[in-house]
């Protein structure tokens, strides 16, 4: 596994169990190794021309890059934000025995582990 087909995909959500539901669902579904939920995020930013500012939490996904499009499909049909932020940031690097098993988490198919490329 190269660190390369590792991305780390960040997802701002509103507090409450959304987040939680996100990331179980990613995570049964197969479309990322792990999800970690970070809370007590402040986000200040310009939206519909005015700047608004809310209290989030963090969603630090682990995928492969050939998960990203359906990983984005699924934030989308569940997420309740307009245009929900999906950043994918690629792994530069990594410990191997890590990237072994996000790749071993993460199918590429859907389905189960047999299906991996």
């Amino acid at each position: 596994m190269e660190a390369e087909d590792v991305v780390v995909v960040l997802i701002t959500v509103p507090p409450g169990d959304i987040g939680e539901r996100i990331a179980a669902e990613l995570v049964e579904q197969r479309l990322a190794a792990c999800v970690n939920i970070i809370p007590g995020l402040r986000s200040i930013f310009a939206w519909e021309g005015r700047i608004q500012e809310e209290r989030e939490l963090l969603l630090l996904v682990k995928t492969r890059v050939g998960r990203l499009s359906n990983l984005e499909a699924r934030v989308r049909a569940m997420h309740p934000y307009s245009v929900p932020e999906i950043l994918a940031l690629p792994a530069v690097a990594g410990h191997e025995p890590y990237l072994a098993w996000v790749a071993d988490s993460v199918t590429t198919k859907g389905g189960d582990a047999s299906d991996q490329e």
